[in-house]
């Protein structure tokens, strides 16, 4: 990258082309102030925004610094500068840093040039369109919502009866950072609300509700290279842990003698397994959304009776044991009792303990900006309950429910805090790990994340999908969201097998979980969940054909994993992710640029996940630039083309890239 100024305008460049540019008939600058209202149900927010006054500072006075420019902005040529920056480029990127700005000023809009061809990616974990361009992305972390897609009648129905429908944007994981194909990366290093606009043909907008300490910009000579340096600017993940490779961990949650009995018949049909994922462990609330787990982190030992001994036995047959935990502790439970008596809630604005609203039961959360109150939750709950007792990973949930008019120790506006919290929540369980000696043992998992969270999470998740092959809120979501979330260095995915979310009569089918189970087995972990009404919904151990199926996939992703282990290595030393967009080894296809329900594993491995019912052929995408050979007939397309392939169930569309050094190894797989 480059800068080049004068007295009155200035830009940056890369490889030769104006990035950011500024001058008088071409202000990249816009202030304003505005009034918002934000209201939340059940982590489900209606944000809106009354604008008092947006202004272009169209009017520069530049000055070289060491290293680069200073830039202060005026509405007028005479006037006082309203906003004042440091402007430094190098060749691998760039910053933006702003230095002081009128007390009047909270909101920004930035402006960056674009081109009508120009493809982005990025802004955290999309769900809907990986491909960002045409569309704007309000950017605050929250319930993604049942349906997403404000056509259909499941997403109606959801937001008639609890404003939970959602919309392609809303997302658990929003991050203020985009990719761009021309090779560049930028991030706005705030956690304020913001909408990134890639509607226009020659410029992007970035509206951010406040006024951010830096604007940085990242370049590559390639893909792979440029997102190596964006995961070294967010954090890289750990390595998944040794036992996890032994096999999938099975989510069930009806106490032990149901565990053990689905476990002992997942083996016996040759399903590969290395751990029992336990939710319950802490309990069962019953509510109208379905089987919900008591908020209080302790175990349960009605539900659970003499947990020590039954861990151990579970250990002594190779099998480890995992729970789950969120940063909200119930009103009726103890340890919210103790958190309160500490001072370790958030508060409301009478300075009383924030009741947050979950549905149909009330729970206060932990200030995670109280150094006090993470290391208490690290001991008390994550050390003392949790790893001392025997779990050796768990899904770390939530994160998203903060409210914008809270209180918090630090002092932190609620509306600056929000979308920062699921990062200081990834931090407290990592922390709490890394004091107990385990970290790279102990496994937990994550739907939640904001900027920085990467470094700390060493498993993202895609949440609650419905148990469908819907569009918006289906089967290839999963691919969506590992891919945007994947290029901004959150290497290692997962998914619940057959989706969660079952509501308004859709119940997963055997076809459902079949198809998800076989998109599964090429990637990092394979993990079952009964679903929010285990009761009304298909479970993989009902029917011997899918039991056999599953089995037979965990076998596949089994013997993929010597290359899976080169690939996680890669992952840890590079931040590159496992799952990939196509582009990023065919930067030259224009096509492979958009393709979204589709992933390369790796260099050498296409994955095509059927995502229709009733589909026994399948047109995938292959990539320009190479020939491809179908695993399971062996034969050989040139790419750049979809080809017809047959997909019987148990033949899910999987390619392997003609030449490579693992041909003969991944071609193997199809004789399992």
């Amino acid at each position: 990258m480059k800068l080049e100024y004068s007295q009155e305008s200035w830009a940056l460049l890369h490889e030769g082309r104006r990035i950011v540019e500024h001058s008088p008939s071409r202000p990249c600058c816009f202030v304003g102030a505005g009034k918002p209202s934000v209201s939340m149900y059940h982590g489900n927010y209606d944000i809106r925004d009354f604008v008092e006054e947006r202004v272009a500072l169209r009017h520069a006075r530049v000055s070289a610094i060491s290293g680069g420019a200073r830039v202060e902005l005026a509405r007028s040529a005479h006037g006082e500068p309203e906003l004042v920056l440091a402007v430094r480029a190098k060749a691998e990127g760039a910053v933006i840093e702003f230095e002081r700005s009128a007390p009047w000023i909270n909101r920004l809009w930035w402006r960056v040039a674009a081109t009508p061809d120009e493809r982005v990616w990025g802004c955290g974990e999309q769900f809907s369109y990986f491909n960002l361009r045409g569309r704007h992305f309000p950017l605050w972390s929250s319930e993604p919502g049942v349906g997403r897609d404000k056509s259909t009648y499941i997403t109606w129905q959801a937001d008639t009866t609890a404003k939970a429908g959602g919309d392609y944007y809303t997302t658990y994981y929003p991050q203020p950072t985009y990719l761009s194909s021309s090779r560049y990366a930028l991030h706005a290093d705030t956690s304020a609300y913001a909408d990134f606009d890639f509607r226009n043909p020659d410029f992007h907008e970035l509206q951010l509700w406040a006024v951010p300490p830096r604007i940085e910009l990242f370049s590559g000579a390639t893909y792979p290279e440029l997102v190596e340096r964006v995961s070294a600017r967010f954090g890289r993940q750990p390595g998944l842990p040794e036992w996890l490779w032994k096999g999938a961990i099975l989510g069930l949650k009806n106490g032990p003698e149901h565990a053990e009995r689905i476990l002992d018949q997942a083996l016996a049909a040759g399903v590969r397994v290395s751990s029992l994922w336990c939710e319950d462990w802490s309990g069962i609330r019953k509510t109208s959304f379905g089987r919900r787990l008591f908020w209080d982190w302790r175990w349960n030992e009605t539900r659970y009776p003499k947990p020590r001994e039954w861990v151990a036995a579970l250990n002594a047959r190779g099998i480890r044991f995992m729970g789950y935990d969120n940063p909200a502790l119930c009103v009726d439970g103890v340890l919210n009792k103790e958190a309160s008596a500490a001072g370790f809630l958030v508060k409301d604005r009478t300075g009383a303990d924030y009741v947050v609203d979950f549905g149909e039961f009330g729970a206060g959360l932990v200030d995670f900006t109280n150094p006090e109150a993470s290391h208490w939750y690290g001991e008390r709950i994550i050390r003392r309950e949790m790893i001392d007792r025997g779990l050796d990973g768990w899904m770390a949930d939530f994160g998203e429910y903060l409210p914008t008019d809270a209180r918090l120790a630090s002092g932190i506006d609620g509306m600056i805090a929000h979308n920062a919290y699921p990062t200081l929540w990834a931090k407290a369980n990592a922390d709490a790990i890394a004091a107990a000696g385990r970290t790279g043992d102990i496994l937990f998992f994550m739907r939640s994340g904001f900027t920085g969270a990467q470094g700390y999470c060493p498993l993202l998740f895609s949440g609650d999908q419905s148990v469908d092959f819907s569009r918006h809120d289906g089967l290839q979501t999963v691919v969506c969201s590992a891919l945007s979330s994947g290029v901004l260095g959150n290497a290692f995915h997962n998914c619940d097998i057959g989706g969660y979310t079952s509501l308004f009569g859709n119940k997963r089918t055997p076809e459902v979980f079949k198809r998800w189970a076989e998109m599964a087995a090429f990637t990092p972990v394979m993990r079952t969940h009964e679903g929010n009404r285990p009761d009304d919904n298909f479970q993989f151990w009902q029917d011997g054909p899918t039991l056999a199926h599953f089995a037979r996939m965990t076998r596949i992703n089994g013997a993929l994993q010597p290359y899976s282990r080169r690939l996680a290595r890669e992952a840890v030393s590079r931040g590159i992710p496992l799952m990939r967009p196509l582009f990023l080894h065919f930067p030259d296809d224009p096509e492979a640029q958009v393709v979204q329900d589709e992933y390369l594993y790796g260099e050498d491995l296409l994955v095509a996940p059927v995502h229709e019912g009733g589909r026994d052929t399948w047109q995938p995408y292959l990539p320009k630039g190479a020939r491809w050979v179908h695993l399971w007939t062996k034969k050989s397309f040139d790419g750049g083309a979809k080809a017809t392939v047959p997909a019987p169930l148990g033949m899910p569309p999987v390619f392997v890239r003609e030449g490579s050094p693992a041909q003969a190894e991944l071609l193997g797989l199809a004789q399992i």
